[in-house]
Formats: structure tokens, C-alpha cells, sequence
């Protein structure tokens, strides 16, 4: 329970919905992680929001770092993105977001 909401998540701290993600979810899961949330973060999750609800589907790691690298490319993305989820896109980024746990996935 986070601020009276109960939040459902599976054993590995995944929500089971969604659409039961806040902001203030995100925040209390990054803490757990030991990070704290700044702007690069705050783009990506809700990049990664966005695209899940635009194609039904969540972006893999390879676009996450496109997303990030922007004109500096993948590369530069993956840097980026190991440096604000340094336990990877899955096992950070995305629970933070709000998503279901991949199925498998890669931890990059």
C-alpha cells in the first residue's frame, strides 16, 4: 500500500495492471531501487507509457536507446540508459513505468 492505494503486483514487484500505475508508484519503486527520479528519467517512463498505449505493445531496449541516444544515436542511448537503470531496461525502466514483467525478455 502507497499513500492508501493498494498497488497489485506480481512477486517480482511488477504491476499485474497498468492502468493502476501513478507517479507516486513510480517514485516509491525508483526509491526501492535506490534511484532517484530526475527529467531523463521521468522522459522515459513516460515514453515508454505512451508507446505501450499507441501500439499495444512495450518498446524493446533497442528503441528505448534510440529514444535516448536521439541524434547521437543507439549507442549513445545505451550509455544513457545503463546510467539511469543500471540494473537494465527490464529490470528497472520498465517495472518503474508500470508494465507487466516481460516474458522472455533480456534484462538489457
Amino acid at each position: 500500500m502507497l499513500n492508501g492505494e493498494r498497488f497489485r503486483v506480481d512477486g517480482h514487484g511488477y504491476l499485474t495492471d497498468p492502468g493502476d500505475w501513478t507517479e507516486a508508484f513510480a517514485r516509491y519503486t525508483a526509491a526501492e531501487a535506490g534511484i532517484t527520479l530526475t527529467e531523463k528519467h521521468w522522459a522515459l517512463i513516460h515514453w515508454i507509457r505512451t508507446e505501450e498505449a499507441e501500439h499495444g505493445v512495450m518498446p524493446d531496449a533497442r528503441f528505448a536507446m534510440k529514444f535516448l541516444g536521439g541524434k547521437d544515436g543507439k549507442a549513445a542511448g545505451r550509455a544513457i540508459l545503463f546510467e539511469l537503470f543500471p540494473y537494465g531496461y527490464v529490470g528497472q525502466a520498465i517495472k518503474i513505468a508500470g508494465m507487466r514483467q516481460p516474458r522472455a525478455w533480456s534484462t538489457g
